[in-house]
């Protein structure tokens, strides 16, 4: 892999960018000695999140009356009610 001076780097941003794009990677140094490794960027591939979890969980029938009598009690300021929920 070649190396770079930084100073060169500088000068040459452009052309290095266009070279390390076409994947040609290439290391910028400072005084000889190695700083950072330029590598072409490679975008990783969407996820799909749409049924990611399908089978690996499950739904009870009654999800959405779960904690009805609560949530109530907590709205209607039963304080029976509330004073048991706390």
């Amino acid at each position: 892999m070649e190396q770079i001076n930084i100073h060169a780097a500088k000068t040459q941003l452009s052309a290095l960018v266009e070279r390390a794009a076409a994947g040609e990677p290439f290391i910028i140094a400072k005084s000889g000695r190695p700083l950072v490794t330029v590598n072409p960027y490679k975008a990783a591939e969407p996820l799909s999140r749409i049924g990611f979890m399908r089978g690996q969980i499950s739904i009870p029938a009654d999800f959405d009356r779960m904690g009805e009598e609560e949530i109530l009690a907590m709205f209607e300021m039963d304080s029976e009610k509330v004073g048991d929920l706390l």
